[in-house]
Order: C-alpha cells, then sequence, then structure tokens
C-alpha cells in the first residue's frame, strides 16, 4: 500500500479482492491445513488488502471495492462447505463494509459467479458429464465467459453505479434462481 499510496498521489480510487482457491472434498475429509489454507486465500487476504487501502480509497472520495466471490456463497454446492463458508463470509463482509465505509465515500460489492471458462476450470468442465451437468442446473444453458463477468466488475467501479453498495451480484446464467424445473413447463 506504500507503493500505491507513492505512485497514486495517496489516494485509490478502486480495490479489486480476486483471489481464490478451492479444495474440493467431502466435509468429514477435509484437515486443519485445508481450512487454514482456503480461509487464509479466500477470505483473510481480502479483509486485510480492504482494512490497507481504507485510508487510500478514503482520500479518493470515490472509492470503490469489490469483491469476487462465486455462488458457492449463495448456495449449497457439493465438496465445497469450506470454500461456500469463505465465500459467505465475504459476501457478508461486502455488506457490512458498504455500511461502515459509506460516510467515507467508499462503496463496497461484491460478484458471485458461477462456472466461467478459466484455466481454473478447464479441467472440470471438460469432463462431458460434469458440464452436463452444469448446463443442466444453469437457464441460460452454458458456462459463463471471463468478460462477462469482469463488464460487472468494471461497471461497479464506474461513476454509473454511484448509487450501488452492499449488492452481491450473481453472475450466473441465472444458475441461483433456477430451483426445481417441471419437464414442459
Amino acid at each position: 500500500m506504500e507503493k500505491v499510496s507513492l505512485e497514486f498521489d495517496g489516494k485509490l480510487n478502486i480495490l479489486i479482492n480476486n483471489v481464490g482457491t478451492n479444495i474440493w472434498k467431502p466435509t468429514t475429509e477435509y484437515t486443519g491445513e485445508d481450512y487454514a489454507h482456503m480461509m487464509a486465500t479466500n477470505l483473510e487476504s481480502s479483509f486485510h488488502l480492504s482494512q490497507l487501502a481504507n485510508p487510500l480509497l478514503k482520500s479518493s472520495g470515490v472509492g470503490s471495492i469489490v469483491f469476487l466471490s462465486s455462488v458457492a456463497g449463495l448456495v449449497h454446492l457439493s465438496g465445497t462447505s469450506i470454500y461456500g463458508a469463505t465465500k459467505g463470509a465475504m459476501n457478508q463482509l461486502t455488506r457490512n463494509l458498504a455500511c461502515e465505509w459509506a460516510k467515507d465515500g467508499i462503496r463496497v460489492n461484491g460478484v458471485a459467479p458461477w462456472f466461467i471458462n478459466t484455466p481454473l476450470v478447464e479441467q472440470v468442465l471438460g469432463d462431458k458429464e460434469f458440464l452436463e451437468g452444469v448446463v443442466s442446473r444453469t437457464p441460460l444453458k452454458r458456462p459463463g465467459e471471463v468478460e462477462e463477468v469482469s463488464s460487472m466488475v468494471a461497471y461497479l467501479c464506474l461513476p454509473a453505479a454511484s448509487y450501488v453498495t452492499g449488492q452481491v451480484i450473481a453472475v450466473d446464467g441465472g444458475f441461483t434462481v433456477y430451483g426445481f424445473q417441471q419437464p414442459g413447463y
């Protein structure tokens, strides 16, 4: 943050907290190391970086933080109990900071993607059966693209979104609202 402060004259307009890792396992198989690693990577790093950036965001008067969360922080996804907990906590942190830091001119939002075509999920989406499962639960019938997530992140940082704070927006092709679908309807 010292370097950022020097480079940008003590001000920072935008902080994107975009980090994450997952270890897919049944809950009973996680180790203490798995838990500590995912908590530190997914939640603690974003929390502490936001704390450190606060004075610079406040100095700008128009600061914006965007957390990259996941639909796993909104709904159950098998094999992701710790990951989902970190992203659920990140979603609540988004809401808390939005309320606490609004007085300082800092807006805080989150973006919660579903499966997005990235190198991190290339292997699982390459499994035909897994991909069919993803597509069957997604009304738009496909995984998302990186640009669809980055466009939402960019929007949340623009003056056009100046009245948006405390929101966690799912970029998920409709996955989180799909529910049960009776055939033929």
